[in-house]
């Protein structure tokens, strides 16, 4: 099962707060005020790293196991729906139009469904998910 948890290391800033980044995803640097605020900060930042992949085209790293002092985080969940979609396209080889066929929709829909900045509904995704032979899984940990 493919999950959108990466490890981040807060590291105390000098100013105070903390400054967060991540092995995985480089491009991921945020900050916050104290550890509740930074681990916010980060998956904030996740969403953006994840639209910037998203856009691009760009496959998500596989996360690393999460190291002494690191904490795991994850972007919104509406992010990791439309980021499994876009795995589960590129696994299947699959277009865009190709999918829109499938679904029944115009191409423009299926745009919509992997635009990170398009508030799609959640059901629309997993149907797609579901069309390409993958389910999408939602779990439960504690904060």
């Amino acid at each position: 099962m493919k999950r959108f948890q990466y490890p981040v290391l807060l590291t105390p800033a000098e100013e105070g707060g903390f400054v967060v980044t991540s092995r995985d995803l480089p491009q991921l640097v945020t900050q916050g005020e104290d550890e509740h605020d930074a681990l916010a900060q980060a998956a904030d930042a996740m969403d953006e790293v994840f639209a910037t992949y998203m856009i691009n085209g760009i496959d998500f790293p596989e996360p690393s196991k999460a190291r002494r002092h690191e904490r795991l985080v994850a972007p919104p969940a509406e992010t990791m729906a439309k980021a499994a979609l876009c795995v589960a396209m590129r696994e299947a080889g699959i277009s865009k139009m190709q999918l829109a066929k499938q679904l029944g929709v115009n191409e423009k829909e299926v745009r919509r469904l992997l635009d990170p900045h398009y508030g799609s509904k959640l059901p629309r995704i997993a149907e797609a998910i579901g069309l390409l032979g993958q389910r999408l899984v939602i779990g439960l940990e504690p904060a």
